[in-house]
């Protein structure tokens, strides 16, 4: 996105008088099953509903200073995902980078945390009884991580959605670096990386 450059965690830790920052987590689990029997899932990745109509990740805005990134990052996800996510931690291993932007002086700092499929499954249906489910979050949405035979259907139609920030680079990012689809699909698919 023009404007938005990627900075390293250290580097993103230093700005504090007037930079808010926002953190996100991308979820995903081993998902064996198939498709109509011949289509492989490999995972299942959870993204979000917006309540301004976008996708996006779970997460929010989080104070530095008040225990952390990751200690903010867990309180909003169990604010929008419900108790389910207090059955696990994204921790600063789960880290994935960090973009701020022009003019609003705010700072995007992104995870991905592997569950089992049992739990990406508890917050599914628990998401619904989540502090902020109707308000901020209106719906958890899983990624196609295949295309159809027609070449659209799957995930290059799903990504013709609208996404915030910076959170179609960042899933798309995500599924190349932790081989959540095939190695080289993305291109074959002629979904643009991020640079």
């Amino acid at each position: 996105m023009a404007g938005i450059r990627k900075l390293e965690l250290e580097e993103a830790l230093v700005l504090r008088s007037g930079w808010r920052h926002a953190c996100h987590a991308l979820l995903y689990a081993p998902d064996p099953p198939m498709l109509f029997g011949r289509i492989p899932l490999r995972y299942a990745v959870l993204m979000q509903m917006r309540f301004d109509g976008r996708l996006g990740f779970p997460g929010g805005f989080v104070s530095v200073q008040d225990g952390g990134l990751e200690a903010g990052l867990n309180r909003e996800l169990t604010e929008e995902l419900g108790e389910a996510a207090a059955d696990f931690r994204v921790e600063r291993a789960d880290y994935r980078s960090s973009h701020a932007g022009p003019g609003a002086r705010i700072v995007a700092h992104f995870y991905a945390k592997r569950l089992t499929l049992e739990q990406l499954v508890a917050v599914e249906m628990g998401a619904p009884r989540a502090k902020d489910h109707g308000l901020e979050v209106l719906g958890l949405v899983r990624v196609p991580l295949y295309t159809l035979r027609d070449g659209v259907g799957g995930l290059p139609a799903f990504l013709e959605n609208s996404f915030i920030g910076t959170a179609k680079e960042q899933l798309l990012e995500a599924l190349q670096d932790l081989e959540l689809v095939e190695p080289g699909s993305l291109t074959a698919w002629k979904v643009s990386l991020p640079r």
